[in-house]
């Protein structure tokens, strides 16, 4: 039988492995030499896409990966060539556990039923199993809690043999807000009593970490042996109010350090003249008000363009920013072109990125449909290629 082409995605993205480099130097100046700095990962790596991100997080230097669930784990492994360490944050099965211990992934626990299973497969293995033990501090959604503590101090001191204390974690409830302040003040001073109850019961972690890309950047305090870098080392500030904490400590000649990996690219599909009165699209939500060119471009919800960017989402072509018209559909958007000069048919198109000195944000969609950057790139779908950029 005869194999069919694959065909031609409507879209692409380009992943820059020099923005990767310049915010991996900014954050090791602010964290110094000393620290890991783990890549997160999670979330198809944000949306960058799992095997390009490490693939150009390696090539920066970066030897140790999270990701939030095992089959992120695997894909890390398959496509790392450097033996980078790999922690699993989150959700895995009891049955992968074998797998796991034998490959030598981590893995949080935070609960009873997790550490136990953990103790018993590497007694049957004869393999200790990599541990990180989260503590619950205050954001309460996984780790032990305070009153765990002495029974958690004996089933670790009986499993002596079986477990490997990679790290004693915890993670912050939000050290991107100022209104969060006091409560992650408290949290880091629940972190260190049980940080000095486990020491003074002889249990001693190989890494102790805590800190996110916010709480790296304005929590100095949480620098410890790891940080967990996310959504800084792709370039976004986690909130404006990081940005404006950091701001003053800022180089003048450099105000933005952070560089955005991502560019979301796609063509002019066809061109169409619309007159003055006429609806544009599904329904009667955009009507011209006067005689206008439309490029119509093969993007639209099912490729992850927000439907709320209805009639108010921006892309550039021809060096010009363009906006969207009509409702958003599942495979495309019609966008307002009168102003640009000579539009043609496969013209490129840029919905995030830059072109010709101008600049479509990720942070421009969230301010327009009130999704945060984080939620926006997560959403980018899986099968859009992505391609290495230097």
């Amino acid at each position: 039988m005869q194999e069919l082409p694959d065909g031609i995605p409507t879209s692409r993205l380009e992943i820059s492995a020099k923005a990767y480099r310049q915010n991996i130097r900014y954050i090791r100046s602010e964290i110094g030499p000393k620290p890991t700095i783990s890549a997160v990962v999670k979330g198809n790596a944000y949306g960058h896409g799992i095997a390009q991100m490490v693939e150009i997080a390696e090539r920066a230097g970066i030897r140790h990966f999270s990701t939030f669930s095992s089959d992120e784990a695997w894909l890390v492994r398959r496509h790392s060539t450097r033996k980078s360490e790999i922690m699993i944050l989150g959700m895995l099965y009891d049955s992968e556990l074998p797998d796991l211990i034998q490959a030598g992934i981590s893995f949080y626990v935070f609960d009873f039923d997790r550490l136990q299973k953990a103790i018993q497969v590497s007694q049957d293995l004869g393999i200790a199993a990599k541990i990180h033990v989260e503590l619950e501090t205050g954001f309460h959604r996984t780790g032990f809690d305070w009153e765990d503590r002495a029974q958690l101090v004996s089933l670790l001191q009986e499993a002596k043999d079986y477990v490997i204390l990679e790290g004693l974690c915890t993670h912050y409830a939000g050290a991107e807000s100022v209104s969060n302040y006091v409560r992650v003040k408290n949290q880091i001073a629940v972190y260190y009593d049980f940080k000095n109850f486990l020491s003074e019961n002889n249990l001693f972690f190989n890494r102790y970490h805590t800190a996110c890309s916010a709480a790296t950047l304005i929590f100095p305090e949480t620098i410890m042996d790891m940080v967990r870098i996310g959504i800084a080392g792709y370039g976004f500030w986690p909130t404006k109010e990081t940005f404006f904490a950091k701001l003053k400590d800022l180089p003048k000649a450099n105000k933005n350090p952070l560089k955005r990996l991502i560019t979301w690219k796609s063509q002019v599909m066809s061109v169409k003249k619309v007159e003055m009165g006429e609806f544009v699209g599904y329904g009667n939500s955009f009507m011209a008000l006067k005689n206008m060119l439309l490029a119509i471009v093969p993007v639209g919800y099912g490729h992850g363009y927000s439907r709320l960017l209805s009639n108010s989402g921006l892309v550039l072509i021809g060096g010009k920013h363009c906006q969207v018209v009509g409702t958003v559909t599942m495979n495309a958007i019609a966008v307002d072109v009168s102003h640009v000069k000579d539009v043609q048919i496969a013209d490129e198109v840029v919905m995030i990125g830059k072109q010709k000195g101008k600049e479509i944000t990720v942070a421009s969609f969230s301010e327009s449909t009130q999704q945060v950057n984080y939620e926006l790139l997560t959403r980018l779908p899986r099968d859009i290629p992505r391609r290495i950029i230097d």
